[in-house]
């Protein structure tokens, strides 16, 4: 069943949508995530206490607004431009990402929130439904 998480960055927050897979069931039972940003290109992506195989259809050209696993580093990415790898304007991950989510929104409105993220800044992930005090700080994350 899809949920939904929000992602709380610095300097804003957008809301997610999880769908049904394996990655976003491990994922979803992982909240609250909270971690430092890595930015490579138009992707953010930190490392997460989640280890999950890759997924049958996992794979490197992705969506703009996408959330993708990345086996190799166990790192949570989100994707809203183009990487160093990209051959156009559209997202590339390094190497093959589960996919396993969505950012809610205008894609606009996404990249405007996530294109102010530096490297190293706080992040969490969290259930609406469990946001409260833990997520209104990143204070732990810094």
């Amino acid at each position: 069943m899809p949920s939904r998480i929000r992602i709380i960055l610095e300097d804003g927050e957008v809301d997610a949508t999880l769908d049904d897979s394996p990655t976003a069931a491990a994922i979803r039972a992982a909240l609250p995530l909270q971690g430092n940003v890595s930015r490579w290109g138009d992707e953010l992506y930190f490392s997460i206490p989640v280890t999950v195989e890759e997924a049958p259809d996992a794979r490197q050209d992705m969506a703009v607004g996408e959330l993708g696993y990345w086996p190799l580093g166990a790192a949570f990415c989100i994707f809203w431009g183009p990487t160093p790898v990209s051959t156009g304007s559209l997202p590339r991950a390094y190497s093959n990402v589960n996919p396993f989510g969505r950012i809610d929104g205008a894609p606009d409105a996404v990249k405007a929130v996530l294109s102010t993220t530096r490297e190293g800044e706080g992040i969490r992930v969290v259930s609406p439904a469990g946001e409260g005090a833990e997520a209104s700080s990143l204070s732990s994350c810094l």
